[in-house]
């Protein structure tokens, strides 16, 4: 199935592309992921080693995939944990977590630790097909349970693609300790290791390091996860961002412990060892398609394919991800950026199932932590779950983004510009 989803993108990509650039039937082949129009200029590679050139699953963009270097140190958290032998501990030590009353977090913490490496990461850079120069680039950071591929999905679940219409770049890459990222000690993979290698992807991007291109205008979307890690960007480093995207998030985490339970997580090279041979006890995965389900997705909304190739594709997380997943988020007095909180209204990890419930959740994040924003907004996509990309709504979702950074834009680049300009699912000032 999986085979046949990724087949079937190749040839919708390179139809796709050759339509979008005007151009007719002459293709170069290329790597995997499809051909593109022999006339329509390659992006640079610079920036990347062990480069190759593709199509976007949809084929609105050409890209760039390869390895970064990224050099970054951060203060850990230390911890009075030792990986599980086994199956059953690992399944313990988050039932301790989730229980009631538990000690189990307040005994964990050791104080913190410096941590300073060198680490390869898997990224891939998108330009429109008839704009290799894009002004406006965003960079997407994925959650848990995925890799970079959770923003070029499949045909039709591509936010890349949506982006590419909008004339914007992307540039998407596995977390350390996902995909074909560097995979370090489980325990050293967490949120404010990943905090400052985000920033140094952003300096890069900020610098022209990527393909040549120095964005007019950058964008953090994130999800999830990755959305606490944007976050955290605006607060530690305000001045980077112009505008960002959050979206699968808020500031209720009393449907952390229903997901962690949910996901039913296991030992990632036990659960598959084809794709995580060689992993420590120290990586994890959800358990099985229905624990991907009550984790991500929202029934009579999603199509069983779409599952099942989350299920086959599903990415790692670590215990120490899971242990300081929210620790790096802070309000963000200094950033006068645009934000936008995008969720699904029945987003079970930061809404219990309700985003709606007992106000709007999305908004009251913005309230919380962003006192000096000038444009903001939130949508809540309905009848969809956390992972909202993988929704039929995802095509809506995706428009309101890309007309929420199209408005943010425009107001950053005009000096008399109104105040406090908000945007909602059905209004817009």
């Amino acid at each position: 199935m999986r085979g046949f989803i990724l087949a079937f993108a190749s040839g919708a990509a390179a139809q796709s592309l050759q339509m979008a650039a005007g151009e007719s039937a002459q293709f170069l082949p290329s790597n995997p992921g499809g051909y593109i129009p022999a006339t329509i200029p390659s992006p640079d590679i610079s920036g990347f080693t062990e480069s190759t050139i593709q199509p976007s699953r949809g084929g609105l963009s050409i890209c760039v995939s390869g390895m970064v270097p990224v050099q970054a140190s951060s203060m850990n958290m230390a911890f009075n944990f030792s990986v599980p032998d086994n199956q059953t501990g690992v399944t313990q030590t988050f039932v301790s977590m989730i229980t009631g009353g538990s000690p189990f977090m307040e005994q964990l913490m050791a104080g913190t630790q410096a941590v300073n490496g060198s680490y390869n990461i898997s990224a891939t850079f998108c330009t429109p097909a008839n704009n290799t120069k894009p002004r406006v680039v965003e960079i997407l950071t994925h959650g848990i349970g995925f890799d970079r591929h959770y923003w070029d999905f499949a045909p039709g679940y591509s936010y890349v693609d949506a982006a590419s219409r909008a004339g914007h770049g992307t540039f998407f890459y596995d977390r350390l300790g996902v995909g074909e990222s560097s995979k370090p000690d489980a325990l050293t993979v967490q949120s404010p290791l990943e905090l400052e290698i985000l920033h140094s992807l952003i300096m890069k991007l900020k610098n022209g390091t990527f393909s040549n291109i120095k964005p007019v205008t950058l964008v953090g979307t994130g999800h999830s996860y990755g959305s606490v890690l944007t976050q955290a960007i605006t607060s530690k480093y305000p001045t980077l961002l112009n505008t960002a995207i959050l979206t699968g998030f808020t500031m209720n985490s009393t449907g952390a412990p229903i997901f962690t339970a949910g996901l039913n997580l296991a030992i990632a090279s036990q659960n598959q060892p084809l794709r995580f041979s060689g992993l420590s006890n120290g990586y994890l995965v959800s358990d099985t398609s229905i624990s991907n389900q009550i984790a991500f997705f929202h029934a009579q909304n999603f199509d069983p394919n779409v599952l099942s190739l989350a299920e086959a594709t599903k990415g790692s997380v670590t215990f120490a991800e899971l242990f300081t997943e929210t620790a790096v988020v802070a309000p963000a007095p200094d950033f006068t950026g645009a934000v936008a909180v995008v969720n699904g209204d029945s987003d079970l990890p930061f809404c219990t199932g309700n985003c709606s419930y007992p106000t709007n959740l999305a908004q009251a994040a913005i309230t919380m932590l962003y006192p000096k924003t000038n444009v903001t907004g939130t949508y809540l996509a309905p009848l969809t779950g956390h992972g909202v990309n993988l929704h039929y709504s995802a095509a809506a979702t995706y428009h309101y983004i890309t007309t929420f950074i199209a408005l943010a834009t425009l107001r950053q680049s005009n000096s008399t510009s109104m105040s406090n300009s908000t945007m909602s699912n059905s209004t817009s000032t």
